[in-house]
C-alpha cells in the first residue's frame, strides 16, 4: 500500500448518510465486502480513476440524490492504457479526491493499489466489447475497451449497487457498460450524466491540465464542431450536413473568440462521426450523437453532444 493511501485507510466509517465525519475510506476487498454488507437501502457507484473535478462532482451529485448510499472507486486501471499512453502521467491526487467525495457526502471510498484488483498480473480472461469495441476509441486505442469492461465488471462485481453514473463524455463508454449489463443480466442501472462544460465551451477533462494555454484554446476546435453540426441538424441539414458544418468548424477552430489558438497549437482531428444514439447508424430524423476525438499537442481530447435530425 502506498504511504498516501495508507494513512488514508484507517479513517473512521459512517453508518448512514448525513452523518458528519463519515468518509470511510478502505484499500481491500475485504473491506470493501464488510463496509457493502452493512449498507441498507439503495447503492450508488461512480467508478472514476481520480483527479476529480467538477464533471465528477456530478456525478456524485446525481448518485446522492438517487441513493442511500454512495461508493466512488478510484482506480487508475493499466488495462485501458496504450504502451504508448499516459499510465505513468496521469494524476494522482488522492487528498484532493477524497475532499471532493466529503463535500458531496459520500460514504466509501475503494481506493485499491494495483495488485490488491490485479492479485496475479494483467487478467488472461477479460470481457470482450464485441464489434462496437472495435470503433471510434476502440479502433484509435485497441484493446481499450477490453481493458474498460474488464474493470468495470469486477467492480460491479466487487461494490455491488443498484445504481452506477457514467458521465457522457465518455458516450462509447457509457453505451458498452448499458450493453454489457444488459447481455450478461446484471442487476444493476446504468445511469447517464450529461458533460460538464468550462463556460468557453471546453468539456472537463482530467486531461485538460496537460494543456498549455495555447493548447487549451485549440481545444475548443472540438466543442466548436459539436456547436455547429446541432445546429446544422436543428436547420433542418441532415446528417451529411450536419456533419460538413461540423467539420468545417473543427477545421476553422474559433477564430474571434478569446484565446483564439496561436500559431503552431492545432487541434489535430481523429474521428468526427455523427451516429444514432445507441451509436449505431444515424437516423433520418430523431435524436443522434456527434462525437469528436482530436490530439491537441501531446493530449488526446474526446467530446460529444446530442443532435436532433
Amino acid at each position: 500500500m502506498s504511504a498516501e493511501r495508507a494513512a488514508h485507510a484507517g479513517e473512521p466509517g459512517r453508518t448512514g448518510a448525513g452523518e458528519p465525519g463519515g468518509l470511510a475510506v478502505v484499500t481491500t476487498k475485504s473491506d470493501l465486502a464488510a463496509r457493502r454488507d452493512a449498507m441498507p437501502g439503495t447503492v450508488a457507484v461512480v467508478m472514476t480513476m481520480g483527479a476529480l473535478h467538477d464533471g465528477h462532482a456530478a456525478l456524485l451529485a446525481a448518485a446522492r440524490r438517487r441513493a442511500d448510499h454512495v461508493i466512488v472507486t478510484i482506480f487508475v486501471n493499466p488495462l485501458q492504457f496504450g504502451p504508448t499512453e499516459d499510465f505513468d502521467r496521469y494524476p494522482r491526487t488522492l487528498d484532493a479526491d477524497l475532499a471532493v467525495c466529503r463535500q458531496h457526502d459520500v460514504d466509501l471510498v475503494f481506493a485499491p493499489e494495483r495488485a490488491e484488483m490485479y492479485p496475479h498480473g494483467e487478467p488472461a480472461v477479460r470481457v470482450n466489447p464485441g464489434p462496437l469495441g472495435e470503433v471510434l476509441e476502440g479502433a484509435s486505442r485497441p484493446g481499450f475497451f477490453h481493458g474498460v469492461l474488464t474493470v468495470v465488471l469486477k467492480l460491479l462485481h466487487l461494490t455491488r449497487p443498484h445504481l452506477a453514473f457514467f458521465g457522457e463524455k465518455d458516450y462509447q463508454q457509457m453505451i458498452l457498460v448499458r450493453r454489457m449489463v444488459a447481455d450478461l443480466d446484471l442487476p444493476v442501472e446504468v445511469v447517464g450524466v450529461p458533460i460538464v462544460r468550462e463556460p468557453d465551451g471546453l468539456a472537463l477533462s482530467s486531461r485538460n491540465r496537460y494543456l498549455s494555454a495555447e493548447e487549451r484554446a485549440a481545444a475548443l476546435s472540438l466543442s466548436a464542431a459539436l456547436r455547429s453540426g446541432a445546429a446544422a441538424a436543428e436547420r433542418g441539414l441532415g446528417a451529411d450536413g450536419a456533419l460538413a458544418a461540423a467539420r468545417a468548424a473543427f477545421s476553422a477552430g474559433t477564430p474571434g473568440e478569446p484565446g483564439q489558438p496561436a500559431e503552431g497549437a492545432v487541434a489535430k482531428l481523429d474521428y468526427l462521426v455523427l451516429t444514432g444514439p445507441d451509436l449505431g447508424p444515424p437516423p433520418t430524423h430523431g435524436p443522434g450523437r456527434l462525437l469528436v476525438a482530436a490530439w491537441v499537442g501531446a493530449t488526446r481530447l474526446i467530446d460529444n453532444a446530442p443532435v436532433r435530425l
